[in-house]
């Protein structure tokens, strides 16, 4: 437990991805099992899913190459909205809250919205947020809106370059 003299800080971001392909398309591929396809680098442990896939209330963890150990917890699986939150925690660092919601542009493509809203749970986390910058973010999720358009045209995961 902190002291009452912690202060955490939170940052958000958030990103509209166009995706080329339909809701019906785009929505199934958001789950830790499906990322594995067309995500270079996602790795994940499924702790709890009774159908295997996403799904609300389904625990997950990641340890990816440039963070630490984090459960996912799926708060929110609508298939009908094309809408999925996770709630993440990395102990004893942050929570993080990522909303993602899918909706039809025009001519076979989406939007994918996506916001992250970062909590500092301890100094060292507070010191992930300060130095955790619009740039990486975009970074990333541009990565990811380039590495799904490539899946989706070609079957096939986008490798990062080294």
């Amino acid at each position: 437990m902190q002291s009452s003299t912690f202060k955490s800080k939170r940052k958000t971001f958030a990103y509209c991805q166009t995706i080329n392909a339909i809701p019906d398309k785009i929505f199934p591929l958001l789950c830790p099992v499906r990322e594995t396809e067309w995500l270079d680098g996602w790795h994940y442990n499924m702790i709890y899913s009774e159908s295997g896939r996403v799904e609300e209330g389904a625990v997950f963890s990641t340890s990816q190459e440039s963070e630490e150990d984090t459960i996912w917890i799926v708060t929110k699986h609508d298939p009908q909205e094309y809408a999925v939150d996770f709630a993440r925690f990395t102990p004893d660092s942050r929570t993080c809250v990522l909303t993602i919601k899918v909706r039809p542009k025009e001519d076979q493509q989406s939007y994918v919205d996506i916001a992250y809203a970062y909590t500092g749970l301890s100094p060292e986390g507070n010191v992930f947020i300060d130095e955790f910058t619009e740039d990486q973010f975009l970074t990333a999720v541009v990565f990811w809106e380039r590495s799904m358009n490539y899946f989706l045209e070609t079957g096939e995961i986008l490798r990062k370059k080294t």
